[in-house]
C-alpha cells in the first residue's frame, strides 16, 4: 500500500513537473503606479515555452519587451525615454489566474519602485 501512494505522488509530481508554463500570449492591459505617478499600457506578449516577447504601448509610444515565465512568475523588461535620459523599466509579477498578473515595477536608473496589475483583454 505505502509503495502504491509512494508512487502516484511520484507520478502526479512529475506531471506537474512536465506541464507547459501559463501562456501569457494576448493583449494586456497593464496599470502601474510608481511613487504616485500612474500610467497605463497595452502590451501584447507571444509566448515561446519560457520566453516572453511583444511590445507595450501607451502615451509615450511603443517599447519591445523581453521576459521569462517561471512556473507562476513573470518578468519582462523594457528600455524607453523619461525627460530625454534613458530608462530601464522591470515588471515582477505572479499571475493570479490566467486572466491577472500582479506585482512590482522598479525604475532602474531613479532607483524607484512601484506596483502593477495586468488585465487580459477578451
Amino acid at each position: 500500500m505505502k509503495s502504491t501512494l509512494l508512487s502516484f505522488f511520484l507520478a502526479s509530481a512529475a506531471l506537474v513537473a512536465a506541464a507547459d508554463p501559463p501562456s501569457l500570449a494576448g493583449k494586456w492591459q497593464v496599470h502601474s503606479n510608481i511613487m504616485g505617478y500612474e500610467n497605463d499600457l497595452t502590451c501584447t506578449f507571444s509566448q515561446k515555452e519560457n520566453e516572453l516577447a511583444g511590445s507595450c504601448g501607451g502615451d509615450q509610444g511603443a517599447v519591445n519587451i523581453s521576459g521569462k515565465v517561471d512556473g507562476q512568475n513573470v518578468i519582462w523588461v523594457y528600455k524607453s525615454e523619461y525627460n530625454g535620459g534613458p530608462i530601464t523599466l522591470t515588471y515582477k509579477g505572479s499571475l493570479q489566474s490566467p486572466e491577472k498578473i500582479a506585482g512590482s515595477v522598479s525604475v532602474e536608473e531613479y532607483n524607484v519602485d512601484g506596483e502593477f496589475t495586468a488585465t487580459l483583454s477578451k
